[in-house]
Formats: C-alpha cells, structure tokens, sequence
C-alpha cells in the first residue's frame, strides 16, 4: 500500500488521482480541520468522482508521532506531499516545526518500517537565493550568507533530514518544483493567482520565475517511485515567464482586465509597511517583507531538463497548462 502525506493539498490531490487511476491502494493523510472539498474538484475536474471514495483516509499528523506511526501500518511506499507554506516573517518558527521537524518524522517512521522507497515533495526554494544572471537547477548550491526567507530555510532543513534518511539505508527521491500551476484548490497555493487576477490586479511585478503543471508532478512522481531510480533530486520546472507574461496570458483566459504597468519596489515597501500597521488591528499576517518583495522583482530562472535525461517524460506546454486550468476555474 501507499501512503501520501499532504493529501488534501494540490500535488497531494492530483497524486492521489493518478494513483488510484493506476489501480493503486491508496492511503492518504488528513488532519481533524482538514477540508476535503478541494480534493473533490480536482478528481470531479478529471470526471473521476468515483475514484474518490477509493481513498483510505487516516486522520494523523507529520507532528504527531503517535497517529503517524498508525499510518505508516502496512504502508510500502510513501509520497511525503506535507508541508507549510507562508512567506509571513511571523510564521518562521512553525516553517521550521513543520516542515523540518515533520519531515524528519517521516523519514524517521519510514527507516522504522521498511520502507522501500520515499519521495519528497521540495521546492526551487530549497536551492536558495542564485547569483543574478545564473540559471537554477540541480547544480546550484545553497548559500547560508544569503538573505534566505523563513519559508526556503525550512525547506533546505527538510531535504537535509531526506538526505540524512539516504545515509542510513532508506531509498529516496527529492523533487523540487518550480511555481505549481493546477486547478481544484482556489482558494489556497497557486490557485489563489487565478482568484487574484479575475478580482483584478492594478500594477505587475517586475520579476520573472519558473512554473510546473501539476500533472506533470504527479507524472513525475509516479514515474520515478516506479523506477530504480534513488538518491536523486530533480528540478521541476517546465516553463519560464514575467510575471507581466503570466498574469496576462491568465487575465485573457479568464477575461479580466491585464495590468498596464509594473509596481515599483519603492511601492511594494510602503504597501508592506500598511500591512505590517494593519495587523495590529486585524491579526492578519502581512504577506509583504523585505525577502519576498525582491523575489517578485527578481529575475529568476529554472532549468528542469535533468528528469529528462532519466525517464520518458515530456512537461505540458504552457499554452496548455495555462488554458486548462483557466477553464476550469470558469467553469468552477
């Protein structure tokens, strides 16, 4: 059996989907708030509802060692999809609780069982903060003297606990996507652009980054558990764009209205200081800090073709990815 931590997330939900479509026994995590209704609309956006009802729920959490370890019961492989996501200053220290710690009692519980292989869901952020003018892969190594923000940290950590479950005999693989494209969940991760977009965004960043389709996440990570694959990490990121390119080849899909100019640094500081006045009032956390407005401005580029190289696998064209998904968030 398989077990998929993060279940209820978007690489987790479309990896589920393709996992029973592959007529695999599935065994998924949720935590007691966890809301389900995401993962319905990504198998219902694949006419797949039915599959739904295939998945064994266990209700566990990656900090709660106890309902962990009954999860881990007869589980073969494990796909650990869990992790935390915030750029907010205030959240550094459950970054590291969650996704270092956590991550670190998955490959604990997967050493302890036999586990025959792990793959880890990373991120482009583990690799750090690049020098300006280079292209990011597999090769670019993380530098500690750089302005790294809480959320890259926490990954970095996570995949040093990965590599140290590799040193003590377990077989892993590490991914590292790019900015994940996919629909289903609108209201949370990358769907949130698309939401953010149809209300309508007056200024552009300046910056420019990599993006993945999910489905080829999913592809990814079916593919390189079913091989012999190990001890690898690979780049996943299937395309490169300005925020401008990708905010209006969204807007016309959509039909919203595209931005006409770009946001200054100078504006994004004082709207970050706005924010950080506000949530003294609201309890809100700003999602603006010094470290994510230069990631928007920066321009920053990804080369994921290392995968190629070691399985049959071909990333979904933009124009592709970009319409399915903005078809489906119309027709949500």
């Amino acid at each position: 059996m398989i077990l998929v931590t993060g279940g209820t997330g978007l690489v987790g939900s479309h990896l589920l989907h393709l996992l029973l479509k592959e007529d695999k026994a599935v065994r998924a995590i949720k935590r007691t708030n966890s809301d389900l209704n995401p993962v319905k609309n990504v198998f219902q956006s694949y006419n797949a509802a039915a599959l739904f009802d295939k998945i064994e729920w266990v209700t566990a959490d990656v900090l709660d060692t106890p309902t962990l370890e009954d999860a881990f019961i007869n589980i073969t492989y494990v796909y650990h999809c869990a992790a935390l996501v915030s750029f907010a200053e205030a959240d550094y220290q459950q970054l590291l609780k969650v996704n270092i710690e956590g991550t670190a009692n998955v490959v604990n519980l997967c050493i302890a069982n036999d586990i025959k292989k792990l793959c880890h869901v990373s991120s482009v952020a583990a690799l750090g903060k690049p020098l300006v003018g280079t292209v990011i892969s597999e090769e670019t190594h993380w530098n500690p003297e750089a302005n790294n923000n809480a959320y890259a940290i926490s990954k970095f950590g996570a995949e040093m606990e990965v590599w140290r479950g590799s040193q003590e005999g377990l077989d892993i693989i590490i991914i590292q996507p790019s900015v994940i494209i996919g629909e289903g969940h609108w209201k949370s991760a990358s769907g949130k652009l698309f939401t953010t977009i149809k209300k309508g965004i007056p200024k552009f960043p300046r910056g420019s980054t990599g993006f993945v389709d999910v489905q080829d996440i999913s592809q990814a990570l079916f593919l390189l558990m079913q091989s012999d694959i190990k001890n690898k990490s690979f780049v996943l990121s299937g395309f490169n764009l300005t925020y401008q390119e990708i905010i209006s080849e969204i807007a016309e899909q959509i039909q919203a209205k595209k931005p006409k100019s770009s946001v200054a640094n100078w504006q994004l500081f004082i709207l970050a200081f706005f924010q950080n006045i506000a949530s003294i009032f609201t309890g809100k956390k700003p999602n603006l800090n010094k470290s994510n407005i230069h990631s928007l401005q920066n321009i920053s580029e990804y080369n994921g073709s290392k995968i190629t190289t070691y399985i049959p696998f071909n990333y979904t064209q933009k124009e592709a990815t970009i319409k399915r998904v903005s078809t489906a968030f119309n027709a949500k």
